[in-house]
């Protein structure tokens, strides 16, 4: 698996509404997983929280008061916003905003893709991950989770049939060394490939598949650091 995006953003103040979001509101963080959109700011309620985004980067989680927020995303630089939405964030709820499909009109269109997270600990001696399909150029897939380099022969996928902007439950398994291999639905064609996956118990991630920059192949993972 590639190593985790770190990457420094600008979060400018949301109002003073943001203070009582630590306590009476939920958070919500921001994907760029649109392959022919470029570097992006994000506006939240009218304020700049988020700047020169570039493709499979994501932002920390950003503290918002409960209900209704206009999201935009602007091309870097400028007030050209190419997507639009009014999520409603609930108190004491976390949630991912992923920026999905296509940009340049193409199809599948633009979209934001929102997920309700599930950031409790694991059980004792377990991990949970969770898988997306936001990978505009491929089709529905299997995902399988094996040790690492074991043959797909014989093996059945922990998920089947995902579509795109499909969001899998979260997997609970035991901290282990694993392989993530994705596959063209009904067959053991990988199309992305994590290789070795080092866990630790307690951790959580989301696991999102995406495009090459500018769309298609190759396929790429983007693992975001839930917790631990």
């Amino acid at each position: 698996m590639k190593r985790f995006f770190l990457h420094t953003l600008v979060v400018s103040s949301l109002t003073a509404g943001v203070a009582l979001a630590q306590t009476s509101g939920g958070r919500i963080r921001v994907v760029h997983a649109s392959p022919d959109a470029p570097a992006v700011d994000v506006v939240v309620d009218g304020n700049l929280v988020l700047e020169n985004l570039p493709y499979k980067e994501y932002s920390e989680y950003i503290a918002l008061p409960a209900g209704s927020h206009d999201i935009r995303v602007n091309v870097a630089g400028t007030a050209t916003a190419v997507l639009q939405a009014t999520p409603t964030v609930e108190s004491g709820v976390d949630y991912t905003a992923i920026a999905v499909g296509l940009a340049g009109g193409g199809q599948p269109s633009l979209d934001l893709l929102l997920l309700q997270d599930n950031n409790t600990a694991p059980a004792s001696n377990r991990i949970k991950v969770r898988a997306v399909h936001a990978a505009a150029g491929a089709p529905a897939v299997d995902i399988y989770v094996t040790t690492p380099f074991e043959t797909l022969s014989g093996k059945t996928p922990v998920l089947t049939a995902v579509p795109f902007k499909g969001a899998s439950g979260y997997l609970s398994v035991p901290p282990s060394l694993y392989q993530v291999r994705v596959a063209v639905a009904g067959t053991k064609t990988v199309a992305i490939d994590s290789q070795r996956l080092a866990t630790w118990n307690g951790m959580v991630r989301t696991i999102i598949a995406v495009d090459a920059k500018g769309g298609g192949a190759p396929f790429d993972f983007v693992v975001l650091p839930d917790l631990n």
